[in-house]
């Protein structure tokens, strides 16, 4: 199985996109969406930004590689009783079922940054986006000291090393590569912005109940507790994430645990 395929369909993310709802939401309300846009929303997961995108009139399509994210999707589509909007299985490197400049916007909001071939992503975001169109990416930015950068930097420190050739998906939330990825797309330096953002995930438990989501449900998470497991450090680990989550947490809203996050938030002109 493609390696990517298997680490998103390991556990269940729909348990952490739960605690996204209101970020992702409110951070499609800033894309100007407008009733009939053609949207294509790339690592899409269960939906956390296309279904919002869709209640704003665009007809959207999105595409995640998870199977069990896809079927997950279409569940909260149904639900909703959204006629605009559909998900399926795809690859952000190769999407080689879709028509180049089918749509108006292309959304990947910490998605498309973790396939393994950035170069081909950035190249398909462009073909499949018309002329006149906008590219939007939210990728977590490297060596941030918010929690998710941190997450990940504490996970990658308990499991082996990645096989050579790999590519950091974290060099999506640096300017320079983002520049660099687009500009071998085709696209002109001015016409790409970066902004520092933040994102709030939203949880009615404890941090502690919060970093056993991630350990029970988050593919890299789980990885890393697996590995920590066979060198006896879980408790370590346990113990880092507890002491990571707690740090950050905010207790606003009414929530018991409220975790603010930067990201880059990058734009696009086709």
């Amino acid at each position: 199985m493609n390696p990517n395929k298997a680490l998103w369909e390991k556990g269940d993310f729909t348990r952490i996109a739960d605690t996204m709802r209101e970020s992702g939401a409110a951070l499609v309300g800033k894309f100007g969406i407008k009733k009939g846009l053609d949207v294509l929303d790339l690592g899409c997961g269960d939906g956390t930004t296309a279904i919002p995108e869709a209640k704003l009139g665009a007809n959207v399509t999105g595409i995640d590689i998870s199977r069990n994210l896809v079927e997950a999707a279409n569940r909260r589509i149904k639900n909703e009783g959204l006629t605009n909007c559909i998900v399926r299985e795809g690859d952000a490197t190769d999407l080689k079922d879709v028509p180049s400049e089918s749509f108006d916007l292309a959304v990947s909001i910490f998605g498309a940054m973790f396939a393994p071939k950035p170069f081909e992503v950035a190249k398909e975001m462009v073909r499949v986006t018309r002329p006149g169109g906008k590219i939007i990416m939210g990728n977590w930015i490297p060596g941030d000291p918010t929690m998710v950068a941190q997450l990940l930097k504490i996970s990658s420190a308990y499991t082996p090393a990645p096989p050579e050739g790999f590519i950091s998906p974290m060099l999506w939330g640096v300017k320079e590569h983002i520049i660099e990825r687009f500009g071998k797309a085709g696209i002109a330096k001015e016409n790409i912005t970066c902004t520092p953002e933040t994102f709030t995930f939203n949880a009615a438990y404890s941090p502690e109940e919060f970093v056993n989501v991630f350990r029970l449900y988050y593919g890299p998470t789980m990885n890393a507790f697996e590995a920590a497991e066979k060198n006896g450090k879980t408790a370590d680990l346990q113990h880092e994430l507890e002491d990571l989550f707690n740090k950050h947490n905010n207790k606003r809203n009414g929530y018991l645990t409220s975790i603010s996050v930067t990201f880059m938030l990058v734009t696009v002109k086709r």
